[in-house]
């Protein structure tokens, strides 16, 4: 065991933890079990390594122009800082994460995720060089890991990172799932079924028109998804406390940006005014609702197939995999379960959006406290879809089917059919054909025969499959 103190006292720690007094604190300060996203914990030891190759410039240029450090701090030795580097390397790389003991929903803006990655960074390093955890007289985990940076600064630029790259993730995703509906869109081009408006009855349609439609709607997602980079490239490095850079050299201010740049191979770009990438998070709250319209766009595929496929549709055409058994106690009984997985997570996300709101209207002056619960509330989002849009592919929309016999021969018995036949005989008579069809339950082609309003011949031609499906019509055709 080892003792580490802090201001407030001291703590008994296990050797062999790389974690220190400060971590131990907010763990039993935050004693829940939101796990923190190890995305975000990878993009802190980037943003570490970033200062720490930095330092090794700021160093060298000062020593090449006779420039002492300043005073209260000494030149780290190439030793120490070598130490340092591997240490954030091998952070970034998501390694020493089981010494990573703060939960994600926390108070203090942050600090104690700092804290914790600063200790683990600093511990290890003493390690690599031969000495026992917690001998901060020789590697410190403010004045040597933590060196020249400010929670407020660190914290925040690594969350852009991470959602930057989760984001790339989830447009892959997207597009497998994309891929699964053009596969459908494709062979289903040209089957007929029945459309319906406000749950009930209207023109016909065929099922191309429905997956390509789908399949328009996650264009516009990945379309969305790409542009995050663009709302998020932008960070406050180099801003320290309140975005003024104070205590801050700036030679850092200037280069841990380019550094950053070349570890994440990321066109990050620093804001204009620190002082308001610190304070607001609108740029969160707009990016994230990115992320909603996606799952407002699942859940409505989501739940428009999980309608058709369900006992409750007359036609049951479509015919969605079976994954599962449904029930305990009913015997055959087989539920849609990818469809309410998929309804669920698109929920969860709505309820995310609205904590990323509320908490980032909460920041108060020049910062806000509450950037842990929304930093991770946004990489839940994130993990859930794509989860989302990978099963909407692989477990839904691929094994789909559909058998649209029956559909088809319902469609000529709906009395909408004859919205299709007022550009050639006018709205009256074609009011009275759908009336007779009403009447008699009959097909559009029995009561035509027996009202004679147009020639058979004709009225096949008009309602032919193809007819039926080419977008409007032409004068010339009418003639």
């Amino acid at each position: 065991m080892r003792t580490e103190e802090d201001l407030i006292g001291k703590k008994e720690i296990a050797d062999h933890h790389l974690y220190g007094i400060h971590s131990l604190r907010a763990k039993e300060n935050f004693d829940n079990t939101s796990p923190f996203p190890i995305e975000w914990y990878k993009a802190i030891g980037q943003v570490k390594l970033a200062y720490y190759n930095t330092y090794q410039k700021f160093r060298a240029t000062a020593q090449e122009k006779g420039l002492a450090p300043p005073k209260g701090h000494h030149w780290m030795s190439q030793t120490v800082l070598d130490a340092l580097a591997a240490s954030a390397e091998e952070v970034s790389q998501g390694q020493h994460f089981d010494h990573f003991i703060v939960p994600a929903i926390q108070g203090g803006a942050g600090t104690s995720i700092n804290m914790n990655v600063n200790e683990i960074i600093a511990n290890r390093s003493l390690l690599r060089i031969g000495h026992q955890t917690g001998e901060y007289h020789h590697i410190d985990p403010l004045d040597h890991a933590n060196i020249y940076q400010s929670t407020n600064d660190v914290i925040p630029t690594a969350l852009h990172i991470a959602l930057i790259r989760q984001a790339e993730v989830l447009s892959e995703a997207i597009n497998t799932a994309r891929g699964f509906m053009e596969t459908l869109e494709k062979r289903y081009g040209t089957e007929m079924r029945q459309a319906y408006t406000q749950m009930q009855q209207a023109v016909p349609s065929t099922y191309g028109h429905l997956f390509g439609s789908y399949n328009n709607a996650l264009s516009r997602d990945w379309w969305r998804i790409t542009r995050i980079r663009e709302r998020l490239k932008e960070i406050n490095i180099g801003g320290g406390a309140a975005g003024t850079g104070m205590g801050i050299p700036r030679f850092f201010i200037h280069q841990v940006p380019v550094a950053l740049r070349e570890i994440t191979g990321l066109p990050l770009s620093v804001a204009e005014n620190r002082s308001d990438a610190t304070m607001n998070n609108d740029d969160l709250v707009e990016a994230h609702a990115i992320l909603k319209a996606l799952a407002v766009n699942l859940e409505k595929i989501a739940g428009d197939l999980r309608l058709l496929g369900s006992d409750l549709y007359i036609h049951q055409s479509v015919n969605l995999p079976q994954r599962q058994m449904g029930s305990s106690i009913m015997p055959g009984k087989v539920n849609p379960v990818i469809p309410e997985f998929i309804i669920s997570i698109s929920h969860k996300v709505y309820a995310n959006d609205q904590l990323i709101a509320s908490l980032s209207a909460q920041g108060c002056l020049d910062l806000n406290a509450y950037l842990p619960a929304i930093g991770a509330a946004f990489m839940e989002s994130f993990q859930l879809l794509h989860s989302g849009c990978i099963r909407l592919g692989d477990k839904m929309l691929q094994g789909l089917t559909v058998d649209s016999g029956p559909e088809k021969e319902e469609i000529f018995k709906n009395p909408s059919i004859t919205t299709v036949l007022v550009p050639y005989i006018g709205h009256q008579k074609a009011a009275l054909l759908a009336q007779h069809m009403k009447e008699s339950n009959g097909s559009v082609f029995e009561s035509n025969n027996k009202l004679k309003i147009i020639l058979p011949e004709d009225l096949r031609q008009i309602l032919s499959p193809s007819s039926l499906t080419t977008l409007g019509f032409s004068l010339k055709n009418i003639d």
